[in-house]
């Protein structure tokens, strides 16, 4: 299974969560980043950390697909 055909199947719903505070995060980052405010160094560099761990962890959590074998089991 490739990488396309991998983020066209399903997520399973916690996964979708860990997506969707991924995506809250690198946004969150990217505001703090881009601020037109001057901003201690400190803020700028935890902004900096927050948008790339919810870059990654958007992208690992959207490339994980639900076992098809296993879905009759829950």
């Amino acid at each position: 299974m490739n990488i396309i055909d991998r983020y066209k199947k399903p997520t399973p719903k916690f996964f979708r969560i860990l997506r969707n505070i991924g995506i809250a995060l690198a946004t969150a980052g990217g505001v703090i980043v881009t601020a037109p405010v001057m901003l201690p160094t400190i803020v700028v560099t935890i902004a900096t950390y927050m948008t790339v761990a919810g870059t990654v962890a958007t992208a690992v959590a959207q490339a994980v697909v639900s076992d098809e074998v296993n879905q009759g089991i829950e």
